[in-house]
C-alpha cells in the first residue's frame, strides 16, 4: 500500500480521526480513572515533541483530518503549546480540526494561546459542580481552577463541551443540574458510562450507572428530542427544549456504537491502539526511531488497518470483576 493511501480498515471504515496522547501524567487523581499512587511513565519512553509532530504529519498525509490531543492531562506537558502551534499550521492544509480534551485545571493559563493557534473547540471533563464531591472524586481541591478555566475558554472564543461520567451514588442526583448549568453557559454536555480500564482501589460495579436509566429520569422533567447532530463520534445526541441545549450520551457498555468508528488512538509512548476496548496495537515509536522512519511508519499504519477489530467488548456485569483491560485510560488517551 502507498505511504499516502487513505487509512481504510478491513471493514471498509475510513479512518479520519486521531486521538493523540501527549502525556500519561495528570494533575488530578480521579478515583474511577487511576489509583492515588499512580506510577507514571519514565520521560524517556514518552515521544518527544518532534516525534509527536512527525507522527501527526504522517497521519495527515494518510487522510487524518481531525486530531484531538489528549493525556493524561495534555496541558501539564511543558511544550504542549508548541505542538499545538506547529499542528495549527496544517489547518486548511490537510487538517480540518485540531482540538483537545482537558480537565480544565490549566485552561485559564492557555485558553487564549489555544485559540490563537487555531483550536476552536475543547472538551472539558467535569463530573460535579459541588466542591466537596469534586475533591472526593479527583482527590484534589481544584474545582475553582476548573471553573476559572471554563470562563477563560468561553472568553477566548473556544466552544466548550463538558464530558461527565455518570456515577451511581456519587453524582447521579446532580446530573440534571450539571447539564442545565452547562447549557446555561452555552456549553454542550455529554454523559458517559464508566469504562472498565485499569486497576483502581474501588469496584467500578458499585458506581456503574447505565445511561438508559439516566435518560429515563431526565425525560421525566425535560422534553428530549433526538438530534440530527453527528460528529462521527460515539455520542448520540438529544435536543433539550427546556434548556435550549444539546445533550450527548456515550454508552460503551449498554449500546455498542462501533459500526461507524472512524478513529484510532496513539499513546504518549507511540503505541497505536486500533480500538480503545482492545489490545490490538502497533509500535509507532519503533517505526519513528528506525533507520527509515517514513517507510516504517507507512508499513505500521497498514498493519493497524488490518488489525482494527469490528467492535469492543466492554462489560461490567458483576462485583469484583477484573477490568476489561489492565491499562488505564490515562495511558491510552481519553
Amino acid at each position: 500500500m502507498s505511504s499516502f493511501a487513505p487509512l481504510v480498515d478491513q471493514f471498509q471504515r475510513r479512518i479520519t480521526y486521531l486521538r493523540l496522547s501527549v502525556t500519561d501524567r495528570c494533575d488530578l487523581r480521579c478515583s474511577y480513572c487511576m489509583p492515588e499512587r499512580m506510577t507514571f511513565l519514565p520521560r524517556k519512553e514518552v515521544l518527544s515533541l518532534e516525534e509527536l509532530h512527525d507522527l501527526a504529519l504522517g497521519f495527515i498525509a494518510r487522510g487524518i483530518t481531525k486530531i484531538r490531543l489528549t493525556g493524561g492531562e495534555p496541558l501539564v506537558r511543558r511544550d504542549m503549546i508548541e505542538l499545538v502551534q506547529a499542528l495549527g499550521r496544517k489547518l486548511g492544509d490537510g487538517l480540518e480540526e485540531l482540538t483537545l480534551t482537558t480537565n480544565g485545571t490549566r485552561l485559564a493559563e492557555f485558553a487564549e494561546d489555544l485559540f490563537a493557534a487555531g483550536v476552536r473547540r475543547v472538551n472539558v471533563s467535569l463530573d460535579t459542580l459541588d466542591r466537596e464531591t469534586f475533591e472526593r472524586l479527583s482527590r484534589r481541591d481544584s474545582l475553582p481552577q476548573v471553573l476559572e478555566g471554563l470562563a477563560a475558554a468561553k472568553a477566548a472564543g473556544l466552544k466548550v463541551k463538558l464530558n461527565t461520567v455518570a456515577l451511581k451514588g456519587v453524582n447521579e442526583e446532580e446530573i440534571a443540574d450539571l447539564v442545565a448549568w452547562a447549557h446555561g453557559q452555552h456549553f454542550d454536555a455529554t454523559l458517559i458510562e464508566v469504562m472498565p480500564l485499569g486497576e483502581i482501589e474501588e469496584d467500578r460495579f458499585d458506581h456503574y450507572l447505565p445511561l438508559a436509566a439516566v435518560q429515563e429520569q431526565l425525560a421525566r422533567q425535560w422534553t428530549m428530542t433526538p438530534s440530527g447532530h453527528r460528529t462521527g463520534g460515539p455520542a448520540r445526541y438529544w435536543d433539550v427544549d427546556e434548556t435550549g441545549g444539546r445533550l450527548g450520551l456515550i454508552t460503551p457498555l449498554t449500546n455498542n456504537f462501533c459500526e461507524g468508528c472512524n478513529r484510532i488512538r496513539v499513546t504518549a509512548t507511540g503505541q497505536l491502539y486500533a480500538c480503545l476496548g482492545g489490545n490490538e496495537r502497533v509500535d509507532l515509536r519503533a517505526a519513528l526511531r528506525s533507520a527509515d522512519p517514513e517507510a516504517a511508519l507507512a508499513q505500521a499504519l497498514d498493519v493497524a488497518m488490518r488489525i482494527k477489530p469490528a467492535r469492543h467488548n466492554f462489560v461490567i456485569e458483576e462485583p469484583g470483576a477484573a477490568p476489561a483491560l489492565s491499562r488505564h485510560m490515562s495511558m491510552t488517551g481519553g
